[in-house]
C-alpha cells in the first residue's frame, strides 16, 4: 500500500505540475523577449535622439560614428545607423543591400519591429531631421540575445517542480508509513488473539476508518474472552457434578465384602476422582498462560509409572532422553502425559506379552523442535501409512488413544506420524514433533502432575 500510494502521489503531482509549468515556461519566454525587444527599442530611441541635432550638418558624422560605437559591445544587440543615401554606421548585417524594404518602411517616420526568419527580431527607429534625407537606427537582436535568461527561468521553475515532486512523495511516505505501521499493528493483535493471547489489544490509530476496525477488533476480543470463560466454568461445573456420583461409587467399593475387590475398586474410583480434578482445573486455566512442560522428565515419569505392569507382563522397557538439561515444549503437561499414557497404553494393550517397547526423546539436527517416539516390537500397523481414524479400532478398543497424542502434537504446532519399522520384522512406531520454544524456558512447577492419572487407552 505504501508503494501504490508513493505512485499515485508522483503521478498526480507530475500531472499538476505539467499542467501549470508548460504555461509558466512558455510564459517566460514570451516575457523574455518582450523585456529584450524594450530594451533594444530604448536603446534605438535614445541613439535617434542622440543623433538628431549631429545629423542635421554634415560636419558632425564623426560625432555620430561615436555614438553608435558607444552603444555596441559584446553580448549587446547590434546598433547601426543606416542613412539617407544608403551608407552605414555601424556593424553590417548581412552581404546584400542594407536598405531593405523594412529600412523604406521606417524612412516614412514609422518605428516598429520586425521579425526575422532565423528566428531573431530587428527594432527600427527614423531619425528625423537628418539634411540629406531620414535615417534609420536599427538594432539587430538575434535568436540568444531575443531569449537570454529563459534557460535559467526554465531551470528555476524545473528545481520548483522537482522539490514539489519531493515534498509530495515525503508527505506521501510519512501518510504511508503511518498507515500500513496502524494497519501492520493491527494485524500483529490480531494475529496474537488467533493465537490465544485473549489480552492482546489494539491502538486505535490511524484515519478514522481504521480507529473503527480497531475498537471492533477491541470488542470482538473482549466478547470472545467472556464467551470462552462462560464456556470453561459450564465444563468446571459439569465436571464438578460428577463428583457426587463419583463419591456415591467410592461409598459403595468400601461396602463390598471382598477386601481385594473393594481395594482395587477403591483405587480405580480414586484415579477417576482425580481425572475429574484436572478436568476442572484444565477448564478453570486462562488460556492467556502459555503452556509449557519437560517432555523429558514426563517420559521418564511415565515411563516409571508403566514399569511395574510392564514388568508383570515381562516387557522390557528402555527410555532414552537429552543428557543436556530440559526440552520443554509449549503443551501442558497433563495433555502431555494424557497423550504418552495413550501411546504406552495402546503398547501395552495391543501387542503379545513379552513384547519390548522404547521411548526416546531428542532434539532435531536443526534444534528447532523435539521428538518423541514410541517404538515396539510388536506386529505393527495394518496400514503402516496411516493411523487408525479416531473411534475405529481393529482391537476391540475406543480407538481415541492415537487420536489423543495426535491432536496433542498438532495443537502444539507440531507433526504426528506412525509407521512400521520393518515389513519383515514388523515393530509399530509413533513419532511426535513438537515446537522448541525460541525464548528460555521460564521458572514453573514440575512438569508432571503430583499424581498419576488413570491409564488412558
Amino acid at each position: 500500500m505504501r508503494r501504490s500510494l508513493l505512485l499515485l502521489t508522483a503521478a498526480t503531482t507530475a500531472l499538476v505540475l505539467t499542467a501549470l509549468l508548460v504555461p509558466l515556461t512558455l510564459l517566460t519566454r514570451s516575457h523574455a523577449a518582450d523585456r529584450a525587444t524594450a530594451e533594444a527599442t530604448a536603446r534605438a530611441q535614445w541613439v535617434a535622439h542622440a543623433l538628431g541635432p549631429a545629423l542635421a550638418t554634415t560636419d558632425e558624422r564623426e560625432t555620430a560614428e561615436q555614438t553608435v560605437e558607444s552603444v555596441n559591445g559584446k553580448d549587446l544587440p547590434s546598433t547601426s545607423l543606416i542613412l539617407a543615401d544608403g551608407k552605414i554606421i555601424g556593424p553590417r548585417l548581412g552581404h546584400g543591400s542594407a536598405v531593405t524594404d523594412p529600412v523604406r518602411l521606417a524612412r516614412t517616420g514609422r518605428a516598429f519591429t520586425y521579425e526575422t526568419s532565423s528566428g531573431g527580431r530587428l527594432v527600427l527607429v527614423p531619425v528625423q531631421g537628418a539634411k540629406d534625407g531620414t535615417a534609420v537606427v536599427q538594432v539587430t537582436l538575434s535568436e540568444r540575445q531575443l531569449y537570454a535568461g529563459t534557460l535559467a527561468s526554465w531551470l528555476v521553475l524545473a528545481g520548483i517542480g522537482v522539490g514539489l515532486v519531493l515534498v509530495g512523495l515525503l508527505l506521501a511516505d510519512r501518510l504511508g508509513a503511518r498507515l500500513v505501521g496502524a494497519t501492520r499493528r493491527l494485524a500483529r493483535t490480531a494475529d496474537r488473539l488467533a493465537a490465544g493471547d485473549l489480552t492482546a489489544r489494539a491502538e486505535p490509530e490511524g484515519p478514522p476508518e481504521l480507529r473503527l476496525i480497531a475498537g471492533e477488533l477491541n470488542r470482538l476480543a473482549s466478547r470472545i474472552d467472556e464467551l470462552l470463560t462462560a464456556e470453561r466454568e459450564n465444563a468446571a461445573d459439569l465436571a464438578h457434578r460428577l463428583r457426587t456420583p463419583v463419591a456415591a461409587l467410592r461409598l459403595d467399593a468400601e461396602t463390598l465384602r471382598d477386601p481385594d475387590e473393594a481395594h482395587r475398586i477403591a483405587a480405580d474410583v480414586l484415579a477417576l476422582e482425580r481425572s475429574v480434578d484436572d478436568v476442572i482445573r484444565k477448564a478453570r486455566r486462562p488460556l492467556r498462560e502459555a503452556p509449557r512442560a519437560d517432555l523429558a522428565a514426563v517420559a521418564r515419569e511415565r515411563t516409571a509409572f508403566w514399569a511395574p505392569l510392564a514388568e508383570d507382563q515381562n516387557r522390557t522397557v528402555h527410555t532414552t532422553t537429552p543428557d543436556d538439561g530440559e526440552v520443554p515444549v509449549p503443551v501442558p503437561a497433563d495433555e502431555l502425559t494424557a497423550a504418552l499414557d495413550a501411546l504406552i497404553g495402546n503398547v501395552l494393550d495391543h501387542t503379545p506379552h513379552g513384547t519390548a517397547f522404547s521411548l526416546t526423546v531428542r532434539r532435531t539436527s536443526e534444534g528447532r523442535a523435539a521428538e518423541l517416539t514410541v517404538a515396539d516390537e510388536g506386529p505393527g500397523f495394518p496400514d503402516p501409512g496411516a493411523a487408525p481414524d479416531r473411534g475405529r479400532s481393529g482391537a476391540g478398543s475406543t480407538g481415541l488413544g492415537l487420536d489423543i497424542a495426535r491432536r496433542t502434537a498438532e495443537e502444539a504446532g507440531g507433526t504426528f506420524e506412525t509407521a512400521t519399522a520393518t515389513p519383515r520384522d514388523g515393530g509399530a512406531r509413533v513419532t511426535l514433533t513438537f515446537p522448541l520454544p525460541l525464548t528460555p524456558p521460564r521458572a514453573h512447577p514440575a512438569g508432571t502432575p503430583s499424581a498419576p492419572p488413570a491409564p488412558t487407552c
